[in-house]
């Protein structure tokens, strides 16, 4: 699912002003040098969900051993 169409969902009907009243009110609270390092950490948690994923998709997709290993003992 693209970001693009989740987006909606969450912000619902804020428009213009609305939306410039939320970005003066996080400015506040965070200060303008905390915004970089929360959008940084925010980055990192999406990539290595990312990477999880994929991972995830790796291994499901990864055919099944079914042949008997020669390196096993009691054979």
């Amino acid at each position: 699912m693209n970001t693009l169409t989740i987006l909606p969902l969450f912000l619902g009907n804020i428009r213009g002003m609305q939306l410039v009243i939320i970005i003066a009110v996080i400015l506040l609270l965070f200060g303008g040098k905390k915004i970089p390092e929360l959008m940084r950490g925010l980055g990192k948690g999406i990539n290595s969900f990312k990477q999880g994923l994929n991972e995830a998709k790796e291994e499901i997709n990864k055919p099944i051993d079914t042949t008997p290993d020669a390196d096993k003992p009691g054979k």
